[in-house]
């Protein structure tokens, strides 16, 4: 857990790697190398039987602020915690995942891609947001207008945003970052590479 809001988390850095990953050795170098590059808010997706290990031991790394992501159900969420979890990220919002998330205290950034969603999400006290998937969702256009009813709101867009389309989500006003995949190429882990694109993500701020 982290004394840290979502808000605050988000504000860390332009972008939050998306890291899906299938070896527990590879944790520690691979998040080593995000932190190294300037990209210390770290999103685990719980997509591979490693995840939970791999996110634990991340949190070794001195800098990392690691967190689950495709938290699904309450389940997921405690299991998630459990393992050391300093935030959670879902792709959708659903009422029993985000009461067990409010109840729970911890950052919580749910995926939404309607008005009906954010509506949900604030009828629950939220008011940061996953924008997911953005690039199949409307867009740019489609953030703009959900955005405008809905000044309070903050978002963070991922799904099919790439190095080059990210300075423009990030010139949004309610954007204070993006979630990408980009920076942790699939196949072998290469740090030095991780490093390298990790850097000019943490450049992506205009």
């Amino acid at each position: 857990m982290t004394d840290r809001s979502i808000a605050q988390i988000m504000a860390l850095a332009p972008v939050i790697p998306v890291i899906v990953i299938d070896r527990v050795a590879d944790a520690v170098p691979l998040a080593e190398a995000l932190v190294a590059g300037g990209l210390p808010v770290l999103e685990v997706t719980l997509r591979t039987p490693a995840a939970l290990d791999a996110l634990t031991a991340m949190k070794a790394v001195t800098g990392a602020v690691v967190g689950a992501g495709t938290v699904l159900d309450p389940a997921m969420l405690a299991g998630a915690v459990d393992a050391g979890a300093e935030f959670i990220v879902s792709p959708g919002l659903t009422e029993p995942l985000g009461r067990a998330a409010v109840a729970s205290g911890i950052p919580f950034l749910p995926g939404v891609a309607s008005a009906g969603d954010i509506m949900r999400g604030l009828d629950l006290g939220l008011s940061h947001f996953k924008f997911f998937p953005a690039a199949t969702s409307g867009g740019i256009p489609a953030l703009k207008a959900l955005a405008a009813p809905f000044g309070m709101a903050r978002f963070c867009p991922t799904g099919g945003i790439t190095a080059a389309s990210a300075p423009e989500w990030l010139a949004l006003d309610p954007v204070p970052c993006v979630g990408g995949s980009w920076v942790v190429p699939p196949g072998p882990l290469d740090p030095a590479r991780v490093e390298a694109l990790a850097r000019e993500a943490a450049a992506l701020r205009p």
